[in-house]
């Protein structure tokens, strides 16, 4: 299994392995973006090359631990064969939870078999048709939305449960030090002399941590239903607002229209992506959305590590 720390402390970054849309460039591999999330490794829509980018990131693929699809256009799905035959050839023991639309279940069947190798995987398919949350675990739960595209298409919204943070100045305040902080976190309560100290005397509540991924879509409600308040947001910007009619046309956003879905979602982090090869410049999408959403907005660079946001 992919170890849950390094040097102690839990990893939570965005590994974005591609970023360009229906063709690749010189500079940008097609979509690709592996969500580090303690011990558990979420890999986005894998397009042609994400084996090698993975190399290139140093990343091994062993990292992975859920394949999230959003759909199955090519520049979102091509590189599934190759991740899931890496896999194998590096004896990957752990299960691998994959999870795409139910209407593209021939699609995966054909990803998942496209050529022959030894295939060891212990793949657990779970094929979407519903709204609501698909995963549930120590991870945190894993919630899906239906978009507005040219083909069936969702997007991910990963949450993790509210808990509490313990306050140093009222652990000391009640004496509290030691084994019995330990005791304090397990069982929820702790005896000092003659006096029961609960968890709740001595800490704070701790809103969990939020990412959701927007790929293909049209505006939608259900693309702000996914940003509502998270400290994340990956989210496609194929075009520029000169292009809007094309945008909506073929089942896309603009820079503008992601970053408004930014402001009005009460998102921390924008992170844009999925840029449509006629651009040479990225930052005109990184200015568009910055004029309608106030946060910070970056615009994604294949290989590029985005840790999340430290807590609000």
């Amino acid at each position: 299994m992919p170890n849950r720390t390094v040097g102690g402390v839990s990893i939570r970054e965005l590994i974005v392995l591609g970023t360009a849309s229906q063709v690749p460039t010189r500079h940008r591999n097609h979509n690709g973006y592996l969500l580090r999330w303690d011990g558990e490794g979420l890999l986005f829509d894998p397009g042609e090359g994400t084996q090698r980018q993975l190399l290139l990131a140093g990343v091994s693929a062993s990292a992975v631990t859920r394949l999230c699809l959003t759909h199955f256009h090519g520049d979102h799905c091509l590189g599934v064969p190759g991740v899931l035959q890496r896999l194998s050839l590096d004896g990957a023991t752990h299960p691998l939870h994959a999870y795409y639309p139910a209407s593209g279940q021939e699609y995966f069947t054909r990803l998942r078999h496209a050529s022959l190798f030894h295939d060891t995987l212990d793949v657990r398919e779970h094929p979407i048709s519903a709204d609501g949350p698909v995963a549930d675990g120590a991870f945190g739960r894993l919630e899906v939305r239906e978009l507005d595209h040219s083909v069936p298409s969702i997007g991910y919204r990963l949450v993790e449960a509210d808990g509490r943070r313990i306050v140093p100045e009222l652990l000391a305040s009640f004496g509290i030090a030691g084994p019995a902080v330990g005791a304090l976190q397990t069982t929820g309560a702790a005896r000092v002399g003659d006096r029961e100290v609960r968890l709740s005397d001595v800490s704070e509540p701790r809103r969990g941590q939020r990412v959701a991924f927007i790929m293909d879509t049209r505006l939608c409600d259900a693309a702000f239903a996914l940003a509502q308040d998270v400290d994340m947001l990956v989210i496609e910007a194929t075009f520029l607002h000169a292009d809007t009619e094309l945008a909506s046309r073929y089942g896309h956003l603009t820079a503008r229209q992601a970053g408004r879905i930014a402001a009005e979602s009460n998102v921390r982090r924008l992170v844009l992506t999925h840029f449509s090869q006629r651009y040479d410049d990225a930052g005109h999408h990184h200015d568009e959305a910055a004029e309608v959403f106030g946060g910070e907005v970056i615009t994604a660079e294949d290989l590029a590590r985005i840790p999340l946001p430290k807590r609000a």
